[in-house]
């Protein structure tokens, strides 16, 4: 096990991290000038969902070291991925319905 540990360290390089955080920067950046942008609440939401979800999977894959690990962790990983985005959409509903009550 500690043989496989190590291997992972070695595959991931520092120019493969600095790469990583370039594009990590360069999505934060993109996303700081779509929210001085007029677009529709509903196309913000989409584009500023989506590339959170990129960036979340490239902090897990490179800097959590998910990418190096078997692919059977991996996959364990997903049932909880699936069970949280189904919890929220039991919950998105009762917030619209409370957001409505509210006085305007």
């Amino acid at each position: 096990m500690h043989e496989s540990s190590e291997h992972a360290h070695v595959e991931g390089s520092k120019r493969v991290f600095m790469m990583v955080w370039g594009w990590l920067l360069a999505l934060t950046a993109i996303e700081v000038v779509l929210a001085y942008q007029r677009l529709p609440i509903k196309v913000m939401l989409a584009l500023l969902m989506t590339l959170s979800i990129v960036k979340a999977s490239l902090i897990i894959s490179y800097f959590m070291h998910l990418r190096y690990e078997r692919r059977s962790l991996a996959l364990t990983l997903m049932p909880a991925l699936v069970f949280v985005v189904a919890m929220m959409f039991v919950v998105f509903p009762d917030s619209i319905r409370l957001y409505l009550m509210k006085p305007k």
